[in-house]
């Protein structure tokens, strides 16, 4: 599903050149679970973004379900997303001016889906939010929100899906629950999970676990 192969990421500041990644390579099978654990500031994120063609490597390739996403331009990798990916993030990132409903809908309708809507029900009615379709984000507690975002990330069927610190911004009782939702959802649509985490206990649920420090792996 996912093979990663020789990456490394820089950036120039000036006449210095600072590497956040450096020569990482690994593989991911279909319906695999994979954590990447480090501590803050070692290239987890940035590595998230490369694997999810959010950004592009200064060298190595990434290649998505057998797409090459390296050599593609935005619009390119744009498409990817839509059609293969989904994403699940820390801050919930979900459209303040949509509710719920809309919110899961958003993907479905990107793609032309004539069942938009009854799917997003069905999915809301699966994370326990049946009732709150309708309301705004701000009317939803930080939990709520969370499921309402892992509604939209299963929402166009991915064949991957990356969460970054899904539980960051959650207590540890209401993180518990939204963390077991997404692995039965996970395991319910057979999705390939890759997700990012500081929390060991959290990372040893997944099948493959990969270390990072100072952005090399180790």
């Amino acid at each position: 599903m996912l093979e990663v192969r020789h990456l490394t990421k820089t950036y120039k500041s000036g006449d210095n050149e600072l590497i956040v990644l450096n020569d990482i390579s690994f593989n991911i099978e279909k319906g695999q679970t994979f954590s990447i654990v480090g501590p803050s500031g070692s290239g987890k994120t940035t590595l998230l973004g490369l694997c999810a063609g959010l950004d592009k490597a200064s060298s190595g390739s990434v290649i998505l379900d057998g797409i090459n996403i390296d050599s593609m331009n935005e619009d390119e990798r744009a498409k990817v997303r839509n059609e293969h990916v989904g994403f699940v993030f820390q801050n919930f990132q979900l459209i303040p001016t949509l509710t719920a409903l809309e919110n899961v809908m958003v993907p479905m309708e990107l793609k032309g889906d004539q069942h938009a809507r009854q799917k997003a029900v069905e999915l809301l009615e699966r994370v326990g939010l049946g009732q709150r379709q309708h309301h705004y984000p701000s009317q939803l507690s930080g939990g709520e929100q969370q499921r309402v975002s892992l509604a939209r990330a299963f929402s166009n069927s991915p064949k991957i899906l990356f969460a970054d610190e899904p539980t960051g911004n959650l207590d540890e009782e209401t993180g518990s629950k939204v963390i077991s939702l997404l692995f039965d959802l996970n395991k319910e649509m057979g999705t390939t999970l890759v997700l990012v985490t500081h929390d060991m206990e959290l990372a040893s649920r997944t099948g493959q676990i990969i270390r990072l420090k100072g952005g090399h792996m180790v």
